[in-house]
């Protein structure tokens, strides 16, 4: 059960005063209704809908604006965050009695909704609106021991990483919100609403619910799984399989030849849009057998650093709403100054692990975790 089903169990004393809610389409019940339907539909009353990035029906391009509009599943105005505000405005608020979070994440810091999640925490904590986290499972587990850094410079800070947390952090937006308020003394008035039954050792897959996209290239788990290590490939003049159904899963270009990896399959695709749209691709499919095992981020620097050795690589620029010249945009994912300089050492490989590991969050973390 999410958040949102035991929310709908209750019969909170706000139900009937003005709501707002921060969601997009992939948000649901556990039998897969909009959140904002099943709301409406248990009399609960909602007065206007946020949308983050990717928009209400999660569908926009990647890092292009999305403007406000209207919900046509519920006739409710939709105002964006991330178009010309990042953040519900004081008139927005002040229209409202209390405000609901309800969108699903993946579990790795450059994913924006977790940074959406941040401006309306601050924003509640400037006006004293309330603000109830519908929370929901991360579909990576919530398991430590997979936590990878590395940990965000604070010369690397942007929309794809606000605040110092690891790169896959291993716990739900619920948790990071009562983290969050009590670290940065945000001083928000935050209630977390949790998913029942769910446990830190848990992948989403064993939910026994299938796997909604939570945007346009995160259809399925295994992108979802991969992604935090082959995101990095947004910073490159590689495809990461945008426009295929493996996006996040495979890597490639039309000059890359002869490239081989531990644990990957050489693989051909031809994306439909993004880098070398229409254009057949050869590279790497990176199938996860256990998850347990799989380290998202070190396979992404592990593969990094071998296309560095490639003729015809190149790094690129990734200019979106929030970075319009995208530049520096491997050290805004990666969180690293310089993070090109490093992917040039000759014993990187060998020194991952250490590079990568966040030992200390399982402790800095571990009073604001919710479930076991």
């Amino acid at each position: 059960m999410f958040g949102i089903d035991r929310l709908l169990q209750e019969a909170p004393i706000w139900k009937k005063a003005r709501i707002g809610l921060v969601t997009n389409e992939a948000a649901t019940t556990r039998r897969g209704i909009p959140t904002r339907k099943a709301l409406i539909d248990q009399g609960f009353s909602l007065t206007v809908l946020f949308s983050p990035e990717h928009g209400l029906d999660t569908r926009g391009v990647d890092g292009a604006k999305m403007d406000h509009g209207q919900d046509a599943l519920t006739g409710l105005p939709v105002v964006s965050l991330y178009g010309d505000q990042l953040a519900p405005s004081a008139k927005d608020l002040a229209a409202l009695d209390v405000l609901l979070f309800d969108i699903p994440d993946v579990g790795c810091r450059f994913y924006t909704y977790l940074w959406t999640l941040t401006h309306v925490l601050e924003a509640c904590g400037r006006t004293g609106t309330p603000l109830v986290v519908l929370d929901r499972p991360n579909p990576l587990s919530g398991r430590m021991d997979l936590a990878e850094g590395p940990r965000l410079a604070a010369s690397c800070t942007s929309f794809i990483g606000r605040w110092d947390i690891p790169l896959r952090h291993s716990c739900t937006l619920g948790e990071l919100a009562i983290y969050f308020n009590a670290v940065r003394g945000i001083g928000a008035t935050v209630e977390v609403i949790r998913s029942e039954t769910w446990r830190r050792r848990q992948f989403q897959p064993e939910g026994g619910l299938p796997f909604v996209p939570t945007s346009p290239a995160i259809r399925s788990f295994a992108s979802a799984l991969v992604y935090p290590g082959l995101g990095l490939l947004e910073a490159t003049n590689v495809s990461e399989g945008r426009g295929t159904d493996y996006a996040f899963q495979v890597a490639g270009a039309p000059w890359l030849t002869d490239l081989s990896l531990p644990g990957a399959i050489p693989w051909s695709f031809r994306p439909s849009e993004s880098k070398y749209a229409g254009e057949l691709c050869r590279g790497l499919w990176f199938p996860v057998a256990d998850p347990g095992t799989f380290h998202s981020v070190e396979n992404g620097f592990r593969l990094l650093h071998a296309l560095r050795q490639v003729p015809g690589f190149a790094w690129n620029t990734y200019p979106t709403h929030v970075n319009p010249t995208g530049g520096g945009h491997l050290d805004l994912l990666t969180g690293i100054p310089e993070s090109e300089s490093l992917l040039t050492e000759k014993d990187l490989p060998a020194s991952l692990p250490a590079l990568l590991a966040v030992p200390e969050w399982a402790v800095e973390i571990a009073p604001y975790l919710l479930y076991d």
